[in-house]
């Protein structure tokens, strides 16, 4: 098993990812090393079929690297069993999405703790609170998906991922089905999130405004590590 980095919530370790074979193959991730620091908003950016969301999905354990390692934590996710590598997405790993991902026939609150029910855990009602009131949903609560704004729905999904204390928050896009004021509003929570809470957030996103609200901007190309950058986020 490879080792950890001080100071990393995630590190990748070599990583490939290949889809198909032969003529058809397609090398989505070549060799990828890269970490992402803890209580810190990393941007990975780059152009359609850069591997950037690639990327994030192995980072997560959405989907299962070809070869190499991905560590959160004291843990290999390219070592873990399907049951093991689910266990630890419901207790260590946030995830907010472009299209929110919000079950429609539950109300906002029940959205909320959705991911506490599957695991079988107990939500800090205290953190529930601060999130609520932080996030401005209090009179959302009792609504269903369809009854909220684009950017109501957001602060829902971002609730639901912050209310476990993951270890990290995966967000892809999370700005993208957004009009420019709400995004900016999503951006702003996102880094109240890191500053207030020391949340450890990995974004991918194709917005240079959400870019430029990094600590560090990790660019891909060609399935490659391209660069890495500090970001402006303090």
């Amino acid at each position: 098993m490879a080792k950890n980095t001080t100071g990393s919530a995630v590190v990748a370790v070599d990583l490939v990812k290949v889809y198909g074979s032969g003529t058809t193959e397609v090398r989505a991730l070549d060799g990828v090393s890269v970490s992402f620091g803890r209580a810190e908003l990393t941007a990975i950016v780059g152009p359609s079929g850069s591997g950037k969301s690639t990327l994030m999905h192995c980072l997560a354990g959405l989907e299962t690297a070809t070869s190499g390692h991905v560590l959160l934590g004291g843990a290999d996710l390219t070592e873990l069993s399907d049951r093991k590598l689910t266990g630890l997405r419901l207790a260590r790993v946030g995830f907010v999405f472009q299209s929110f991902n919000l079950l429609p026939q539950l109300i906002a609150r029940e959205n909320i703790l959705l991911p506490a029910e599957l695991a079988g855990r107990r939500f800090d009602r205290r953190l529930f609170a601060d999130l609520v009131e932080m996030l401005d949903i209090g009179d959302r609560l009792r609504h269903l998906p369809a009854e909220l704004s684009g950017g109501q729905q957001q602060r829902v999904a971002i609730a639901r991922a912050m209310l476990g204390r993951p270890e990290v928050i995966f967000a892809d896009e999370p700005t993208g089905n957004l009009d420019s004021g709400s995004g900016a509003q999503v951006l702003d929570l996102l880094r109240t999130a890191v500053r207030e809470f020391g949340q450890t957030i990995v974004m991918v996103t194709h917005d240079p405004a959400a870019a430029a609200c990094a600590n560090r901007v990790v660019a891909m190309a060609d399935g490659r590590l391209a660069a890495v950058e500090a970001g402006v986020l303090r």
